[in-house]
């Protein structure tokens, strides 16, 4: 099995336009898109980009993510919390126990890597 994997051009890959799971607007009228760029082979791990504009979601998340922000400025609210802004060129990370506001201040495209539980 090769062990480094060169993850190709968001160009050459169909980008899925649907909300992700767990994810409902509370605000304007966002629109994403999420590059699945690569999947581990045990299935447990998944690489991407995803791009998001302006508005809000509430979400609830099931796996561990890693992000780096390429662009754009969100400010993230756990339920019962305090707020988080976080910008580009931030790099941070969500529980899969977190519930709470995304609000996309600033168009936003973000490099992702999440674990399954």
């Amino acid at each position: 099995m090769q062990s480094i994997t060169k993850m190709p051009a968001t160009s050459t890959v169909t980008p899925s336009t649907d909300d992700l799971d767990g994810w409902v607007v509370t605000e304007g009228a966002p629109k994403m898109k999420t590059w699945v760029l690569h999947t581990s082979a045990a299935g447990d791990m998944v690489s991407g980009i995803w791009e998001c504009s302006v508005g809000s979601y509430h979400a609830t998340y099931t796996a561990y993510e890693y992000v780096v922000l390429i662009e754009g400025r969100i400010v993230i609210t756990p339920d019962g919390g305090t707020p988080v802004t976080v910008e580009a060129p931030d790099a941070f990370v969500v529980e899969p126990t977190f519930k709470g506001t995304w609000k996309i201040e600033k168009n936003v495209r973000k490099h992702f890597d999440f674990r399954i539980k």
